[in-house]
């Protein structure tokens, strides 16, 4: 399959579909967040670390899990820790330190 071919596309969001029925994750929760994670995990990976970029975006995820909360509120959860994650992304490569 070609990157980013509709085939490639379709499969990973049948994928992730599976994966999130499989998890107790609502469908629509992953679908409101791939784009984010998407980019939180480029940016760690084109910024401190590509072998640390999955890995932060479970700690989000982690981070994220910790309450009870409708499926707004956990897409606004994750949110609001990706954006903290960004900020420190922006000190961390200001500070001349990657």
């Amino acid at each position: 399959m070609a990157k980013d071919s509709p085939e490639e596309i379709k499969s990973a969001h049948d994928w992730l579909n599976k994966a999130s029925a499989s998890l107790d994750v609502s469908p629509d929760v992953t679908r409101a967040l791939v784009g984010d994670l998407l980019d939180l995990t480029r940016n760690v990976a084109h910024g401190p670390s590509r072998a640390a970029a999955p890995v932060t975006a479970f700690l989000v995820g982690l981070a994220s899990g910790r309450a009870d909360m409708t499926d707004e509120q956990l897409v606004a959860q994750v949110r609001a820790n990706i954006a903290h994650i960004n900020s420190i992304l922006e000190e961390y490569s200001n500070s001349g330190t990657d």
